[in-house]
């Protein structure tokens, strides 16, 4: 039994190895084929955008299949990264599909094959000719546009390291717990079966957990801070775009009309650049606090409605989107994990909105009842046709795919709490989504 067991876990681990190591695969022909159509290529670009693709294609397979080492073949790793790195400048040149999507292929190999500073080196120039192919090009020989262009380079080289980082302690605690593992086996020889088919078991689950854990954290944090990041930046533009875009006037009514336009979109675009600042500041805590697996950073000193009435109040501001929070019922101190899922669920909805719904308005309940604590999202924008499996369905809210990871992980997490999630929608009529969870008491420290 010992011997199947670790044969299973052995045979998951191998496949979930050869699983990572399609992804950059399916990147590049997700981003391939997005170009494709999105773009009206002539017949020449096409096959010039094809052969490029399938040489990209090559390079990760010779990458792979050398797999040289870093520390013996250290010239050949970096112009192997080098190369994709030119790779991915030149298909993002062409569509940003490729940025968005493949680029994330450069931070990956870069940590992978590189060692040191280097690792850096190659996350920086990959963040450079990706966050250049968001923002168009280049940025403007102005202090203000490089300023900014240098200031995202820097926060995803941050954010991509704290994440690299945390998957390498990650890594490291699971092998310690794999040496605990062994060393505890030589204790129970005496009843090897039953004991060993428990480790293996509790082996399984902690890895499982874990990864579980990273991925949620991952996507409560680093995926929906660059979200709203990203949009923020692509406002700040357009801000800029209309600012700077004007002829010169000739008459003075029109000279100060174009001034006070001037003056608004500058406005704006200071705006736009703060709330991405203030973000990207509110993430990287985040994640440095998933690092010592701390919880969400606006329960640390304040009790769960006023959390959840700040950030309403934050997301209606950012999102310029109306939005009230009411809480009903005897409120009282919960369970750290009971706050900690509550918040993370109202988060996910409300990113959700922001990202499909094209919504008027948001409402948000938290209602204490006597067993149970039950969180209420709805909205009424474009709503959507649910799945009837929870596996294959849409994020939260069901307004977008990406992966249906956001719904699985608000699932996974109250579930964790013998909870329940519900989504209830209809194409044009709004999304409700309803978390209830025992309300479990936070224990007395002095107890």
């Amino acid at each position: 039994m010992e011997t199947v067991s670790e044969r299973d876990l052995g045979l998951r681990e191998e496949r979930l190895r050869r699983l990572l190591a399609s992804v950059p695969y399916a990147l590049l022909a997700a981003s391939t084929l997005l170009t494709l159509v999105t773009h009206d290529l002539s017949r020449t670009r096409l096959l010039e955008t094809l052969g490029l693709a399938a040489l990209t294609a090559a390079l990760l397979w010779v990458m792979t299949a050398l797999n040289p080492g870093p520390a013996s073949r250290p010239g050949l790793t970096a112009a192997c990264v080098a190369v994709l790195v030119v790779m991915i400048a030149v298909l993002s040149a062409r569509s940003v599909w490729f940025a968005g999507f493949f680029g994330f292929t450069g931070y990956v190999y870069s940590w992978q094959f590189l060692r040191g500073r280097w690792r850096f080196a190659g996350v920086a120039a990959t963040a450079a000719v990706t966050v250049a192919a968001y923002m168009g090009g280049l940025p403007d020989p102005t202090l203000a546009s490089v300023l900014l262009y240098l200031f995202f380079i820097a926060a995803v080289v941050v954010l991509v390291a704290a994440f690299s980082l945390l998957g390498e302690v990650t890594t490291e605690h699971s092998d310690e717990r794999g040496r605990m593992v062994e060393r505890l086996r030589e204790t129970i020889r005496e009843n090897e079966g039953l004991h060993a088919q428990l480790l293996v078991q509790a082996r399984e689950a902690g890895a499982h957990d874990e990864r579980e854990r990273m991925a949620r954290e991952i996507h409560d944090t680093l995926a929906q801070g660059f979200v709203g990041i990203i949009a923020q930046l692509r406002a700040a533009e357009r801000a800029e775009a209309w600012g700077g875009g004007g002829s010169t006037p000739e008459g003075g009514g029109a000279a100060g009309s174009s001034v006070g336009g001037a003056e608004g979109d500058r406005a704006e675009w200071r705006l736009r650049v703060a709330n991405a600042i203030r973000l990207a500041r509110e993430n990287l805590a985040e994640a440095r606090r998933s690092v010592h697996a701390l919880g969400p950073a606006p329960l640390e000193d304040t009790p769960l409605p006023e959390a959840l009435a700040e950030l309403t109040a934050g997301w209606s501001r950012l999102n310029g989107v109306p939005a009230d929070f009411t809480a009903t019922g005897p409120v009282r101190p919960l369970h750290g994990e009971v706050e900690a899922v509550l918040l993370r669920t109202f988060q996910e909805s409300l990113a959700n909105v922001a990202r499909h719904a094209r919504a008027a308005r948001v409402g948000v309940t938290l209602s204490y009842m006597e067993d149970l604590v039950v969180l209420d999202v709805r909205d009424d924008g474009a709503g959507f046709e649910p799945s009837p499996s929870p596996s294959p369905a849409p994020e939260a809210g069901g307004r977008g795919p990406d992966g249906g990871f956001g719904l699985t992980s608000m699932r996974q997490r109250v579930a964790r709490l013998a909870g329940t999630l519900e989504i209830e929608s209809e194409p044009g009529s709004g999304t409700a989504v309803s978390a209830s969870v025992p309300a479990v008491p936070r224990e007395d420290p002095g107890a």
